[in-house]
């Protein structure tokens, strides 16, 4: 792991996979956890715990590819030295709250070309997608907009050679390493196999965003 101040309170903490950002992002935001009080405010540093001591003021953690930028640390310096002596655990498929279930109707234009590329029938792509338990790896593109990782290298996809100036809200898409759900009508170049009636951006719900790191998603076929 490599740490990188960023300004005078921000420090950015580059790794080697999408599972290592996972597995570093659950456990900043559980030892983050522990810096607070009931109340949610932030304890004091020597009251805190060794473990998560540095981090009573962080404001955001926010995972990237391959990256977590902390916001909001007093000494970057002394908590990157304190974060290369952890012992981050691997996050388990299963590990976190249920999955949120989101259902789709797989009529997305490029399903026969997807099928094609995978080497089994059209028929076969909702199973496949459904079986599989997907976690948003980090957000970005648009508001709403969730990086899902979950998918083998088997089933890695190229992005399409031509981009689509209009992609439908609401499409299931697919292009390399990810899966993601547009929440709204934008450009874009991803394989697109399936829709949903899953509202992905609302500014007035809390959370706005359906998505958000960490969280586990399943896709189930809708009813016809």
């Amino acid at each position: 792991m490599r740490a990188l101040a960023v300004g005078a309170e921000a420090l950015l903490l580059e790794v080697d996979t999408a599972e290592e950002v996972a597995a570093l992002h659950a456990e900043l935001l559980r030892r983050r956890a522990g810096a607070t009080g009931p109340d949610g405010s932030a304890r004091p540093e020597e009251s805190a715990g060794e473990e998560s001591a540095g981090l009573e003021d962080v404001r955001d953690i926010v995972p990237a590819a391959r990256t977590v930028l902390l916001d909001g640390v007093r000494d970057p310096r002394a908590l990157a030295a304190r974060i290369a002596r952890w012992t981050v655990p691997p996050l388990a498929p299963a590990d976190g709250p249920p999955p949120l279930t989101v259902a789709v109707r797989y009529d997305g234009p490029d399903l026969a070309e997807v099928a094609a590329l995978w080497g089994v029938a059209p028929g076969e792509v909702p199973g496949i997608v459904g079986g599989i338990g997907f976690r948003v790896a980090f957000c970005g593109f648009a508001p709403g907009f969730g990086y899902l990782t979950g998918l083998p290298p088997r089933l890695h996809l190229p992005r399409r050679a031509t981009p689509r100036t209009a992609v439908p809200a609401g499409s299931l898409a697919l292009a390399g390493e990810y899966a993601g759900v547009y929440p709204r009508s934008s450009p874009g170049g991803w394989q697109l196999i399936g829709s949903t009636d899953a509202v992905l951006w609302d500014p007035a719900r809390e959370p706005a965003a359906l998505f958000a790191p960490g969280v586990r998603v399943r896709f189930t076929e809708a009813a016809a």
